[in-house]
């Protein structure tokens, strides 16, 4: 994301990132895929396979939802993942504001339908998101938050208790709950579904998304297992296209988080995992010089042209085994937290092994 704004350390701080604060509906899932795990900080404390009420814990707080929200704020925090997992499960008309956008998407319609979504009108703080009074006075029944950052009243949120106070409910994304998104996969994405099919009452619906998301990839992940059976994974690099979050010239390039499992299901590894312990590296032209790239994937923010930033890198590195070959992919969402992420396998793995399609 070009990012010249005072906002660029709390993108940082989000997106290491993504991608809250408390509670929501839950219905018990049973199937068995692992997906409920602790990390992500929600459980079922009560509720029936469908209906109302239904109870959640999340980051440490429990929340009784008696029907489904009808007024939703959809906080920035870089993200996307709330705002596309509501518009995959139907949900866009619960939505009073909105303040999410990348401006580009792998799947068809998707940025303009956030494009249309409401604001409310809102005047944004210097983190670009919704100050406190103007989040009161949109009154809303329900505000998603990336992290607990966009709760935090120091930063000028209304707090959850806040929004309780009001009749609110709050929910922080997986993995948001200690805003470290380090740890965050795929499975993490299935998770925010299925929290949002319990609080809406739309279950059947995230299932069914969770299902085909997990035939996809491992569909893909066969494919690629059968053709690379021994071989070396190719080392990819992953950023965002014309983004600077840190002091050195490549601040926005991925260690950990959500695209190292998306790497690994698409059959390649991170080039610079073992760069940083957070979700971002900080390196240095030197050394992104001294290592091997196999392949680049570059991720768009409200870039009209992240590939002209692929085609830069590699006449600035042409000792790359990717820039010797080309090889790249430009991406958005599908890399995040969000609904998508089988597009990103499939996308990643044929650039990475084009023989097994």
């Amino acid at each position: 994301m070009p990012m010249n704004r005072p906002a660029t350390t709390v993108l940082a701080a989000a997106l290491c990132l993504l991608t809250g604060a408390c509670g929501s509906a839950s219905s018990g899932d049973g199937d068995g895929d692992g997906d409920d795990k602790p990390s992500a900080r929600t459980t079922e404390t009560a509720a029936s396979k469908t209906g109302y009420p239904v109870t959640l814990e999340n980051c440490g707080r429990t929340q009784t939802f008696e029907k489904a929200p009808r007024r939703v704020v959809v906080m920035n925090g870089a993200s996307v993942a709330e705002v596309s997992t509501l518009l995959a499960l139907g949900l866009q008309d619960k939505i009073v504001a909105n303040q999410q956008s990348y401006g580009r998407s792998e799947v068809a319609g998707r940025a303009a339908a956030i494009k249309a979504l409401p604001t409310g009108d809102i005047k944004v703080n210097e983190a670009y998101d919704i100050p406190r009074e103007s989040m009161l006075g949109l009154r809303p029944d329900l505000v998603l938050s990336v992290t607990t950052y966009g709760f935090d009243q120091k930063n000028g949120f209304a707090t959850r208790e806040q929004l309780e106070q009001v009749g609110a409910g709050s929910y922080v994304s997986p993995q948001g709950c200690d805003d470290d998104p380090s740890e965050m996969t795929v499975a993490d994405s299935h998770r925010l579904l299925r929290d949002m099919g319990k609080i809406f009452d739309v279950g059947d619906k995230a299932e069914k998304l969770i299902a085909e998301s997990e035939k996809n990839i491992a569909a893909v992940s066969e494919r690629v297992k059968e053709k690379t059976e021994g071989e070396k994974r190719p080392k990819v690099m992953v950023l965002f296209s014309n983004m600077s979050m840190g002091s050195n010239d490549f601040s926005s390039v991925f260690a950990k988080g959500i695209v190292n499992d998306i790497l690994a299901r698409a059959g390649g590894a991170n080039a610079f995992e073992n760069a940083a312990r957070t979700t971002f590296a900080d390196l240095s032209k030197e050394k992104v010089a001294a290592t091997d790239v196999d392949a680049l994937v570059v991720i768009g923010y409200n870039d009209p042209d992240p590939a002209a930033y692929a085609k830069k890198l590699f006449k600035e590195f042409p000792q790359w085994p990717a820039a010797r070959n080309n090889t790249y992919v430009t991406l958005s969402d599908s890399m995040y937290l969000g609904p998508s992420n089988d597009l990103a396998v499939r996308k990643i793995a044929e650039m990475l092994h084009p023989e097994a399609f």
